[in-house]
């Protein structure tokens, strides 16, 4: 009987070495998520971007550097810009609302 039961001992040891190491490899793979941005049109001098975090930033003096073309829709022009803006930090469209556009950008965990 000694010998079944160091046979099973050591597989039962295997076993458990097997999966700590399975569990730790999963651990090591990175995890991704996702923040969120909001642009909140509100007219072009208090237009603003709420960051993750709570982090609001009032666009309208960026706004008002850039000239809008005649007969272009003040709204969509300049909430075309801040979308543009955003995708050079990684983010991309996510989501519109009547007055809002949801941005999203996957960040490594």
């Amino acid at each position: 009987m000694k010998p079944k039961f160091i046979l099973l001992a050591v597989l039962t040891v295997s076993i458990c070495a097997v999966a700590i190491s399975g569990l730790r490899a999963a651990d090591d793979k990175p995890v991704h998520t996702v923040e969120y941005v909001t642009i909140r049109w509100a007219g072009k001098e208090n237009t603003h971007i709420i960051r993750p975090g709570g982090q609001v930033e009032f666009i309208g003096p960026e706004l008002r550097k850039v000239v809008r073309p005649d007969r272009t829709d003040e709204r969509s022009f300049y909430m075309n810009l801040a979308m543009n803006g955003l995708t050079k930090d990684g983010y991309e469209f996510a989501g519109i609302s009547n007055d809002d556009i949801v941005m999203k950008r996957s960040l490594p965990r």
